[in-house]
């Protein structure tokens, strides 16, 4: 193999690399088809970089743990999430990345360290929940309500008595 021969092999090589592949990128415009006989979220066939997305964060097995997803915005492409225990999170899309927006924190899901930290956290999220709406309400204590005392009569004032002088 010749030295140009072997730099031919790198450029093909290179450009199979770093082509963009299809499916991270999202069109809007392009019509997709959907059948809705055949998954839970429909709108996973019209967004499949999403399904990987959340698949990051929850596995293969996410569909006991969602109930809804909601196209929320479309610039930036935001969806929410709302799980079973009746919490929510948002997935942004961006065109290098997702980030992941759970209590109220970005966690941008190209870093390992803040994809851990968002799978934690929605972990937490999945865990604790809504747990006002889980535990039974007590009633409230009443506090015994105080009657106003009987208004007293003034008692008389006495005089003290003469004490004798003495001499």
């Amino acid at each position: 193999m010749t030295k140009d021969e072997l730099k031919e092999k790198i450029k093909v090589l290179i450009k199979q690399v770093y082509k963009p592949t299809s499916n991270n990128s999202i069109n809007i415009d392009e019509p997709k088809e959907i059948s809705l006989d055949s998954d839970k979220f429909p709108i996973l066939f019209k967004f499949p970089p999403l399904k990987n997305a959340i698949e990051t964060l929850l596995t293969a097995e996410y569909e006991p743990f969602i109930t809804d997803i909601q196209w929320v915005a479309p610039k930036p492409l935001t969806f929410r999430i709302i799980l079973t225990n009746g919490e929510m999170f948002y997935l942004i899309y961006t065109p290098k990345s997702w980030i992941a927006q759970i209590e109220g924190k970005k966690y941008y899901l190209l870093n390992i360290g803040e994809e851990e930290f968002a799978c934690e956290s929605l972990a937490r999220l999945l865990y604790y929940g809504n747990q006002a709406a889980e535990t039974p309400e007590k009633e409230p204590i009443e506090a015994p309500v105080e009657e106003p005392a009987a208004a007293e009569e003034p008692a008389e004032e006495s005089t003290p008595e003469e004490v004798p002088a003495e001499a």
